[in-house]
């Protein structure tokens, strides 16, 4: 081959190179944020003061204060840019602002991938939940979602059946599951995940049932909502570097159990012990909306107890991540089966330790004997890993810098994972495949 050939050749593959499109990085990402009516979600914050009480103790922060800085709540002190009073309950309308900043939104709901409904659950339950008169109504919690999502261009839901459909519910699982036709209703609870016009939605919710097929973990928010990578990057490096002198920490309610159960042990096992042993930090007032009160002892701690409540998971499992607090679990239900998309199922010995509730309860282990056998180097191991995780269950603060995935962006792309797995199987005409969970563990 001519010298004079090669070259003239080589300048055609140059430009057909040049002329291939790049790769679609919006490909099987593509998100279309469904317009609802405001009464189906900023109008719900508007009654913050009277009919939707988001602060439940005199002491926490003042309701509509929690809706500072888009539902971050206000910052604990008026120097800080990462750390806020956040309300659990508005991670509704967090996700929300977050999403509109979504690199893949589409207008056109037929060029979606993903169809996101931009729905305040959690608040719009308030009435049934906390209203004697509205009480028995409980059963129809979201029917007027279903209704006009039914009439409002109904071809957005026709098209893939709600499979592609996806929200937030910020709350157990469990307080929306209640049966439509209980009689009497229960109170504390509504009916939103049975009713059927939802059955193939994907809800983000904060602790999933046992078997998630419609919904999945996400993990709890904490007051840290870093607005930079430098922000992130010093708060682990203190978090490393903090002095640990006490064995273990519990942070929740420490009044005395009506009857035998973990926490009721670890109450027990902590009496009369020193600080460098045990430290209570009592949480039965507005702890959640006062970091500070919790995150010091936390960094002295070298374990945080994780024991179950009136449901499985804690936010201070995700208060002790942030501290490099290593969490003590009780049961698989607190995490281990919850939050396969933020924390490695498989791993978490590398990084937590668990210890039987019944064993503690019933067989008579210590909890202190336990943790104390456990050697520093491993310790330090533990702790190391952790702090390597902690960057995935951060809310990041919305309109910050990059920073790597945070748990927005891997709450969403889990859903969307999920979401183009189930279109797979609906096109593909196998139903058999539409509710597997082979998504829901990845490689971390």
């Amino acid at each position: 081959m001519s010298r004079r050939l090669l070259f003239f050749l080589l300048i055609i593959a140059s430009a057909t190179a040049a002329a291939t499109p790049d790769p679609d990085a919006c490909a099987g990402s593509r998100i279309h944020i469904r317009q609802l009516p405001a009464r189906f979600n900023t109008d719900l914050l508007r009654h913050c003061d009277t009919a939707f009480p988001l602060a439940d103790h005199p002491s926490a922060t003042p309701s509509c204060s929690s809706l500072a800085n888009h539902g971050l709540g206000p910052r604990t002190h008026n120097r800080t840019r990462s750390w806020y009073r956040t309300d659990a309950r508005l991670l509704e309308p967090f996700f929300h602002r977050r999403l509109l900043d979504h690199h893949c939104l589409v207008d056109d709901p037929a060029r979606a991938d993903a169809v996101f409904l931009p729905y305040y659950a959690a608040l719009d339950a308030l009435p049934f939940v906390l209203e004697p008169a509205m009480l028995n109504f409980s059963g129809v919690h979201g029917v007027p979602l279903a209704q006009f999502l039914a009439g409002d261009r109904p071809r957005v839901l026709a098209r893939r059946h709600g499979h592609d459909h996806f929200l937030v519910l910020a709350g157990p699982a469990w307080d929306y599951s209640q049966p439509p036709d209980t009689d009497p209703r229960l109170w504390g609870s509504t009916s939103l995940l049975r009713r059927p016009e939802f059955d193939n939605f994907t809800f983000l919710t904060l602790e999933s049932r046992a078997w998630p097929w419609q919904e999945h973990a996400v993990p709890h928010p904490t007051s840290f909502h870093p607005s930079s990578l430098p922000r992130l990057r010093a708060w682990i490096a203190r978090a490393r570097r903090s002095r640990r002198p006490t064995l273990m920490l519990y942070a929740g309610t420490v009044s005395k159990p009506s009857r035998p159960n973990i926490r009721g042990s670890i109450l027990a096992e902590c009496a009369n012990r020193t600080l460098d042993v045990c430290n209570l930090v009592d949480c039965s007032g507005a702890c959640a909306l006062d970091p500070i009160r919790y995150m010091r002892p936390m960094l002295k701690a070298r374990f945080c107890l994780q024991p179950p409540g009136d449901t499985p998971t804690r936010r201070s499992t995700f208060d002790a991540i942030v501290a490099g607090c290593v969490p003590v679990f009780f049961e698989n239900a607190s995490a281990r089966t919850q939050y396969g998309w933020h924390l490695p199922p498989g791993r978490y010995d590398e990084f937590s330790v668990t210890i039987p509730k019944d064993a503690v309860v019933l067989g008579g282990v210590q909890i202190v004997e336990t943790l104390a056998a456990v050697p520093e180097e491993e310790v330090a191991r533990m702790r190391e890993r952790l702090l390597e995780l902690a960057p995935r269950v951060v809310y990041r603060r919305h309109g910050s810098e990059e920073m790597g995935m945070d748990a927005v962006d891997i709450a969403v792309e889990g859903a969307l994972r999920r979401i183009r797995r189930r279109v797979r199987a609906l096109e593909d005409g196998r139903p058999e495949a539409l509710y597997s969970l082979d998504d829901d563990d990845q490689v971390i």
